[in-house]
This record gives C-alpha cells, structure tokens and sequence, in this order.
C-alpha cells in the first residue's frame, strides 16, 4: 500500500505515514512530539508537517501492530492533546490520535493480530475487516505463476551449472495448479498467502539451483521468522514468552504425540489437551486465550479429506515433523524423573556448597558417623541427575535414528520426492477411498532434528526466542552420532541412503559427517531420480571424505551431463563406477573424458551401457583411455557405437596400456568394424576378453572371429556366441544375464532376431558333437534361450 501510494496509485491521499507500533513502544515512555516522531522517522518530510493539520482527510496513517502498544484510552491514564507538537509518550500520541483529538480529519489504517482489537474501543472504529487469505483462487495462481518465474529465484544460484527452463516452470504451475483444483488439503493451507510463499519456496528448493548454504530446515525455519520475527505473545505479560517459543511448547507437544504415535489427525480433544496442559493461573489462561486468537489456525487446519469430520491437520505436513523436532531440540520433552530431577538438583546446586562446608565442620567436632555418608549424597546428586539427562538424550538419539532406519519405510520414495509429491500431487490413479489408509510415514522428522541442531538454524531460533544452548546441541550431536555409528553401518536401500544423506546435509557439519560416513564403502543409488538438488546433496556430503568408495552405483538414475560435473568429487573417490540406464550423450562424454584423465582418478570399472554415447562421445572416450592409468574394466554395451565407433577403438586401443575387458556387445556394428577391433584387441598387452556378442555379424564373420580367438597362444578372448566350436561357451551365462536384465528396455525386434540365431547356432553345434555331457550342456542353454523368447512372446501379447 505504502509502495502504491509512492507510485501515485492511491490519489484519495496526499500524505501517507506509516508507524511501525513495534518501534514506537521501543522508545518506552520518553516524550516525543508527533511532528519529532514523523522527522526522525523520515527526514525527507521535515518541509511539509506545516501541512499536516490541512490536508485533513486526504493524510493517511497506518499503524502497524497495534499488539505491541499499551494503549489506554481512560482520562486518568491519557491526557487529551491536539497539538503535533507538544511532546507526549508515543502511546499517548497514538491514543490521541485514534480519539480525534489531534488531528481530527486524518485517516487511520490500524493493523493488529485479533487477539488486541479490545484495546481500541469500538466507538473509536468506523470499520473492521478480517485479511483470511485468498478470497480468489485466480488471485492465487496468478501469485504462484508470478513468484515461481522471479528472475531473482530462477538464477539465483547461476554459478551452479543449472537453470530451470521456462517449460519446465510453467510444468511446475500447471501440476501445482491441477493438484490446487483436486481439493486436496493443500488448497487449504494456500488459502494464507504466507503458507503459498512456503509452497513455493520449497519448490525452488526441490527443482531450482540451491544456493550454497540453504537447506530445507532453513526454508521453514526462516519462514517462521518471516511470520513471527521475535514478537512476544502477549505484550501485557510480565513473562515477555516469544510466539514462537510458547508454539515450540504447545504445538510442538501435539505434533510430537502425533509422530510418536503415527498419526496427522487431531480432535479438540487433543488440541484442548496440549494448549492447557499444567496452566495453574488465570494469566496463563489469558496466553491460551490469545494464541488461540491469533496463531492456532495459522499451524492448524480443519481437515477436508473424506472420513475424518471434526479434525484438525497441520496446515501443511512438514510442518507437523518441524515442530516436532524443535520441541524435542529445545528439550521441552522431558519425563516426570526428569522434571523432579532437574529441581531437586537445582535446590541441591543452590545450597550444597554452604551445607558441605557445615557438614564438613561438624563432622571434625562431633563424632558422627552419618555426617560424611550425608557429605558425600551431597555431591552425588547433581552428579545423578547429569546422568539421568545424559540416558534422555541417548533415548531421543535412539528414537530419531530408529525412524530414519525404520524397514516400512524401506521402499518407499525417498523424502524430496515425498515432499514433492505433496505438493504437486501424484500422477496417475489415485488411492481408492475404501482401501485400508497407508500407515503415516515421519521421515522428515530426524532430518529436521539434525537441521534444526545446524549453527545457522541456531541463530535464527535465539532471534524467535527459542535459544539452543552450544552445550546442549554438542552433547545431543554426539549422542546421535553414537548411535548413528552402530546402526548407519547396515546396508540400506537406494532411497533410504539418500535419506540418510540429506540429514547430514541438513546438519551441516562436515566433521560430523566424515566420522559418521567412514565405514560408507558402496553408495548404492540406483533407481533414485537424480535431480541437481539430490546431486549437490550427495556431493557436499561425500565430496570431502578421504576414504575411497569401493563402488558408486547410479544406473538409471536420470543423470544428465550437469549432474555428472556435479558429482566429480564423488567420482574421484570411486573404485567401480556404474552409471548404465542414464540417457547420457556424447556431452556426457567430454566429462568423463576429464574424469578419466584426473590425477586423482581411481576407477578400475566403468559400466556405461544402455547410454546413447554413439560414435561422437566414444572419441572423447578414447582420448580419456589413452592418458587413464587406473581403468581396467570398461563396459559400452548397447551404446550406438556402431561401425565407426569400433573402428575408432580399435585405431586408438594400444594407446592403453592397462585395460582387461572390454565390452561393445549390442552396438550394431558389421563384420569389418568388429574384426578390425578383435585384432587390436589380439594385440592389446592386457586386454583378456573382448564382448562383441548381438552385433550385426554375418555366420561367416561370426567363424572368422571363432578361429581369430583361437590362433595363437596369448591375446585377447573374443565372445561373440553362446558356443565355442561345438562347446558351449564358457560365458553363456554373462551373455543371457544381460539379456534378462535389459529385456524390458531393448528393441525387442532386434533382441527377438538375436535370441533366434543364437537358438540355430546351439541346434547346429548339438548336431555335430556326439559328447553326451556337451549335449547336455546345449540343451540346457537352449532350455534359457527358449525361456527368453517365450517372455518376449508373453510381453509383445
């Protein structure tokens, strides 16, 4: 409105001056003139406060959070002033002001949380309105559309590599809008249009660059900052509690009841029960009073899904695992040993050192026997209850780590695309209502525990008055890393281990993690949708660890070339590299190409099958070959090498010296290429075995290779059938596992056609051998090939 009035769009004013009522009662009750309020505030208005009294109705003032003044309108407390330039106590000018006495044709605009409305009387109000939320849901995309395409967001992070496209912000729109329109509880929660700034925010956090330092804790952590900064709940109450503090106490307690026992739907029962949970005095009634008024809704939600009438939710479900977290951070869950503990310990420290010195002199003139033994409970006390403290935070370690690790939750999605899916929606058929509900999954919850505990996140909370003492957030860091040590070492599924890796990004602590992350040896994470958020994740947490990892698996993972450069500090520490399934180019090719030639490059096998590398990215490949000095295994399977990309290994093959296999099976390629490379490969000083299996082979190209393996003593083994004269091949079972494992994703024509001739060449070798053990060996590997044709056959129909 200010802005608007700047830019000439409010003409009905000739003057607007804005008050914030937070400053105003910072000043305290020193006296102050209107006009000296208004000049220091902006000194540009100096020249026209003559101007004030004249303008009349045509000058505007907006108070802003009438909540934080105490403003008393009875004679006896305020004094009547007309003048602006008399000095009063702010509060007292404010009173005067909205009384018509000092300046009586003004304008007012009064904003203030519901709970304070009381404090003006009504006689002195021409008008109420209530802001809700958006009365338009065309007003609240035309938002989501605005703020999901700012500049300032969409390059926010451009030293990062990556950018959304416009078609893939508009898709973003599109889903958000549909899933808005489906009635879900989401299009509750976007009714407040600070709960639509959360929605979008932790979009740009899942599908934009992220920039360096942000983390999802940090997103809702600032975004109750936004709301609440460090405002008090009630600016009468002589305990000065922060909003946010006595919302840690009381919806912290629901939201941890709910997760502890798995469940996002609350009666008034249960929200009565926390809210008034040990109140004992009328001004803790009165601080229920007003947080019902102004912030319950705000966290709570009437539930509109079907079956569950007269139920609260979370106004967004992260929000319920945030809170849950934070009160058991700010070590507001605490059972009743611990409560009694805590005070007799504090009488105990209070007193203990003055009764010591008594007892200790009493004990020295009478002879009492008792006096030590009662000396030394004493110390013993303070000493117990340390303990008592130290058991809880082992127990909250416990329990935090045994719902990151929980085997229900094994497979499912891992927890972005969880959050993204509740926010977008899931495409496709959706759950019938009258199937049995899915148990309710809290994965969130340990992650936003380790975020909360973050050095940044820290600082922010003391600024909403929810301190984290240094102390406690290192003993709570070392109880979890205690047990994350004994149970982090189990092998867990792909989405599981992201999981467990986006909670030590969330924490933010290198040293932490490195120690926690020391026994990781396999990073397992195929099949997990890669997007350049869960790359940068994976590579901030294990880009700085020293020990080398054994093997790095992200086959069919959605990988493209910028998540490749993203995951180079990752790959340096790799000993075997799977990245099959990946749609990855000739670009893709030109960073591997660096990869290989890195100094610090380890990598004995790299597997790069069922990736459309064609000829163009094998020749940055082979520049990577020729100056590697680790690679011993490399696997292009099914690549579209085809005849140039064979002959171009072969004219570059003897620039390597250390390689052992090599597999270019499946690639289309004909007679001349494929010998052309089995005798560079016969050639080759280390090289034992050469795929060449389901190219485009002639029979007489097949012999010619059959009697190129078997010439001379030494060289290179070339496979190109199931048989090996009229035996059968020592790596018939390698060939027919890669047919099982790429049935579903290869050109099934051309697997058919494949499968058949190797069926003729089998029928053809059992003809002409009358070994009884080498049919038997025949029949039983077409047995497997007729089993694979049949599938074939099962899937065309």
């Amino acid at each position: 409105m200010v802005l608007d009035w700047c830019y000439g769009r409010l003409p009905a004013f000739e003057l607007l001056i804005p008050f914030s009522c937070e400053d105003l009662s910072s000043l305290g009750p020193a006296p102050a003139s209107l006009c000296h309020l208004v000049a220091q505030r902006y000194t540009p208005l100096k020249e026209i406060l003559p101007l004030m009294a004249a303008a009349g109705s045509r000058l505007l003032f907006v108070l802003h959070g009438l909540e934080h003044l105490n403003l008393n309108f009875q004679l006896a407390g305020t004094g009547l002033c007309s003048d602006p330039e008399e000095p009063k106590a702010p509060a007292a000018i404010m009173v005067n002001l909205l009384r018509k006495y000092m300046l009586p044709k003004a304008s007012i605009l009064v904003t203030t949380r519901p709970s304070a409305i009381g404090r003006i009387p009504s006689k002195y109000v021409g008008r109420y309105g209530e802001i809700c939320g958006f009365s338009d849901t065309n007003l609240q995309k035309l938002y989501f559309q605005i703020r999901l395409n700012q500049p300032d967001c969409v390059h926010g992070a451009g030293d990062a590599g990556v950018s959304t496209t416009p078609a893939q912000r508009d898709n973003l729109v599109q889903m958000l809008s549909r899933n808005l329109e489906g009635h879900h509880q989401i299009a509750a929660a976007c009714f407040l249009p600070s709960y639509c700034w959360l929605v979008c925010a932790t979009l740009h956090f899942l599908h934009a660059p992220t920039p360096a330092g942000q983390t999802l804790t940090s997103i809702y952590t600032s975004f109750l900052r936004l709301n609440f900064s460090g405002e008090m709940l009630e600016s009468t109450d002589s305990s000065k509690l922060s909003l946010m503090a006595y919302a840690a106490r009381t919806m912290g307690k629901l939201a941890y009841e709910g997760v502890s026992s798995r469940k996002t739907y609350f009666s008034e029962e249960d929200v009565r029960g926390c809210l008034e949970a040990g109140i004992k005095t009328e001004e803790e009634f009165q601080l229920v009073h007003v947080f019902r008024r102004d912030a319950l809704r705000f966290f709570l939600a009437p539930c509109i899904e079907p079956g569950h009438p007269d139920t609260f939710v979370f106004t967004v479900p992260a929000m319920q695992e945030y809170l849950a977290a934070l009160y058991i951070v700010l070590g507001l869950h605490k059972t009743t040993l611990q409560r009694v503990g805590k005070e007799v310990a504090e009488l105990v420290g209070r007193v203990g050192e003055d009764v010591s010195l008594v007892l200790g002199i009493m004990a020295k003139l009478l002879p009492l026997r008792a006096l030590p033994l009662l000396f030394n409970l004493l110390k013993v006390v303070p000493r117990v209850f340390g303990r008592v403290v130290g058991k809880s935070r082992e127990a909250v370690a416990r329990a935090m780590v045994l719902e990151m690790f929980r085997e229900e939750d094994y497979y499912n999605d891992d927890v972005l695309d969880q959050m993204g899916a509740s926010i977008l929606g899931v495409e496709g058929p959706r759950r019938h209502p009258d199937e049995p509900p899915e148990d309710e999954v809290f994965e969130l919850f340990p992650i936003f525990m380790g975020g909360l505990l973050s050095a940044h996140n820290r600082a922010v909370l003391a600024q909403l008055g929810c301190p984290i003492k240094n102390l406690d957030a290192m003993e709570n860091a070392q109880a979890i890393k205690k047990k994350l040590g004994k149970l982090g070492r189990q092998v867990l599924p792909p989405s599981e281990l992201l999981d467990h890796l986006f909670f030590h990004y969330e924490f933010q602590n290198q040293r932490f993690s490195a120690e926690v992350l020391s026994s990781l040896r396999q990073l397992n994470l195929a099949g997990v949708r890669m997007t350049p958020l869960k790359c940068t994740v994976v590579a901030s947490v294990l880009g700085s660890g020293r020990h080398a990892l054994d093997e790095v698996n992200l086959a069919s993972c959605q990988l493209d070339p910028a998540g490749l450069r993203t995951f180079m500090p990752v790959f340096l520490r790799a000993r075997k590299l799977g990245l099959q399934l990946n749609s990855l180019g000739p670009e893709a090719c030109r960073d591997l190409r660096d990869l290989l030639l890195h100094d610090k490059c380890q990598i004995t096998t790299l597997r790069l099958s069922n990736n459309p590398l064609t000829a163009a990215g094998v020749a940055f490949l082979v520049e990577g070959l020729a100056g590697n000095t680790s690679l011993t295994h490399l696997s292009l399977l099914h690549t579209g090498l085809g005849d140039e990309g064979l002959e171009l290994l072969a004219a570059r093959l003897n620039c390597n010296r250390q390689l052992q296999e090599l597999n270019v099976a499946y690639n289309g390629a004909g007679d001349a290429a494929a010998l052309a490379l089995a005798k560079a490969a016969r050639e080759h000083p280390s090289l034992e075995l050469l795929h060449l299996y389901f190219n485009e082979l002639s029979p007489e190209g097949r012999q010619v290779l059959r009697d190129l393996g078997g010439t001379a003593e030494g060289g290179a083994r070339v496979v190109v059938s199931l048989t090996e004269g009229t035996a059968v091949s020592e790596y018939w079972s390698v060939i027919l596992s890669e047919v099982q494992r790429n049935l579903k994703s290869w050109d099934q024509g051309r697997v058919r056609r494949h499968l058949e001739l190797l069926l003729r060449d089998l029928d053809d070798n059992q003809g002409a051998t009358l070994n009884p053990l080498r049919k038997a060996q025949l029949l039983r590997v077409k047995g497997e090939v007729r089993a694979l044709l049949e599938q074939l056959g099962g899937s065309e129909s």
